[in-house]
């Protein structure tokens, strides 16, 4: 799968600090930087609201990703509900020592609510939008 085309949300090298006693990247540190690429796609539908996660949906991790690999989190917007979104993260691996190679090496989908400042949900678009 390539996406060379097409902007990641995210881009980061996973270094040493980041690995488990297997030697490879955490599966949290992983769901960390999804979850941070997920809300740059739902800013994208309204940047002037709060949003919050609620679920991780969906998640497959396909591959290791291992120390000196550049990671790439792509986002799509799935769904856009009244007071929800939801996003679908691609999370392709460029190989340290095979740079023109990409791996999917995880998938997955996230759910974000709209909040006030009290927490309570909110509609996603501002009420004179639909006007």
């Amino acid at each position: 799968m390539t996406r060379k085309d097409h902007n990641p949300a995210i881009r980061t090298i996973l270094m040493p600090k980041d690995t488990n006693a297997a030697g490879t990247i955490f599966g949290g540190v992983i769901l960390s930087y999804i979850d941070l690429a997920a809300v740059v796609e739902a800013n994208c539908v309204n940047p002037n609201r709060r949003y919050v996660t609620v679920a991780m949906d969906k998640i497959v991790f396909h591959e290791p990703v291992y120390v000196g690999d550049l990671v790439s989190f792509y986002t799509s917007l799935v769904r856009v509900g009244r007071t929800s979104v939801t996003v679908r993260v691609d999370v392709i691996a460029s190989r340290r020592q095979e740079p023109d190679i990409e791996v999917q090496v995880t998938e997955a989908e996230v759910v974000y609510v709209a909040v006030d400042e009290s927490r309570r949900p909110i509609p996603v678009m501002d009420q004179d939008a639909n006007n």
